[in-house]
């Protein structure tokens, strides 16, 4: 890890097309400014420490899913409901509701 001192005002150059400017110092907090391209992607850890592991997840989730073991077992010996038309038999079909799109009027 490279380490820095920097003034207020004072910059770092990386790669000659991203610019860290320090800003503000106040106590422990220091206030950073960025100048980047627009297709250069500028993440805080904790956010990308999210997205990486919500793509693990997905990733995973990819995979066939595991039944649970009671539920295997049913299947095994018959007692699993039956399935008619992807439904249990004698379960009403869902209730699907469409809204029309809202469309704007002139004093809107």
């Amino acid at each position: 890890m490279l380490y820095l001192t920097r003034k207020i005002g004072e910059s770092v150059v990386v790669n000659d097309n991203i610019e860290i400017t320090v800003v503000e110092v106040r106590g422990r907090s220091i206030k950073l400014g960025f100048t980047f391209p627009p297709d250069v992607s500028v993440l805080r850890r904790e956010i990308y420490d999210r997205i990486q592991e919500e793509n693990r997840e997905a990733a995973s989730a990819d995979a066939p899913p595991r039944l649970p073991a009671d539920v295997a077992a049913k299947l095994k010996t018959g007692d699993a409901p039956k399935l008619t038309g992807g439904r249990a038999a004698g379960q009403k079909r869902p209730v699907v509701v469409e809204r029309k799109p809202r469309i704007p009027r002139r004093d809107d």
